[in-house]
């Protein structure tokens, strides 16, 4: 199975319309689609990804340092950090659908490969770099600013949020638990959900493809009502 929809519907998702189809194709082909049934001879991503790593780096460090000029190096190394983890890029390809997309070969595809994070964040960077080549870095920054930048605070109090909610319990002296209470799906693409519970209490619910993600999810959602119920 390759991609369910039509490229030219994430053109019109991310606002950009590609000179070259071929870089996009490039961006969305999946290893395993180009060794099981790939006939025209594309490559995979992975070049792409690598050169939209570097571009993604650079725009969002310039960004950093033209927008908060009271940052010293560390805090920006750190916030740069959290806007381009691999969690923090998945969730910016879901804003796009960018899984519905993907190239991917029959075996991946039925192991539930196509909404893995570390394809999406991949395959999020290919794009960048496609995007790149095809128009310049004047469009591939716009890119960056549009589904990277667009909400600085809120990306990187999720990255933190587990790390910030323990410090907060901490300093509280309150006791915090994750609980797994749900796990669906067949092995292959499972959603779990998991609570935080503090000091006993259910405070808040997460859910995602790994237990970790669903505890960052019910990590942020505690941070948050924790924070207004304290005005902190």
């Amino acid at each position: 199975m390759n991609n369910k929809y039509p490229v030219e519907d994430l053109e019109k998702r991310i606002g950009y319309s590609f000179k070259d189809k071929g870089l996009l194709l490039t961006a969305l082909t999946h290893s395993s689609f180009k060794n099981e049934i790939n006939s025209d001879g594309r490559d995979d991503y992975e070049r792409l990804e690598f050169l939209g790593d570097a571009i993604l780096e650079f725009a969002v460090s310039e960004y950093l340092y033209r927008n908060y000029p009271e940052m010293r190096e560390g805090d920006m190394t750190s916030l740069r950090a959290s806007l381009v983890c691999e969690m923090s890029l998945a969730g910016c390809a879901g804003q796009i659908g960018l899984s519905d997309f993907i190239f991917l070969g029959k075996g991946e595809d039925k192991q539930g490969s196509r909404y893995k994070p570390s394809i999406a964040s991949d395959i999020f960077e290919a794009i960048i770099g496609a995007i790149f080549l095809d128009s310049g870095i004047d469009e591939a920054k716009d890119f960056v600013s549009g589904f990277v930048l667009d909400d600085i605070e809120h990306k990187a109090l999720f990255h933190d949020s587990k790390t910030l909610l323990q410090n907060l319990v901490q300093s509280e002296g309150w006791k915090l638990e994750y609980r797994l209470v749900k796990e669906e799906g067949p092995e292959h693409r499972k959603v779990f959900t998991v609570e935080a519970f503090v000091n006993g209490n259910s405070v808040s619910g997460g859910t995602g493809t790994s237990k970790k993600a669903a505890e960052q999810q019910a990590a942020y959602g505690a941070l948050k009502k924790l924070r207004k119920d304290q005005c902190i």
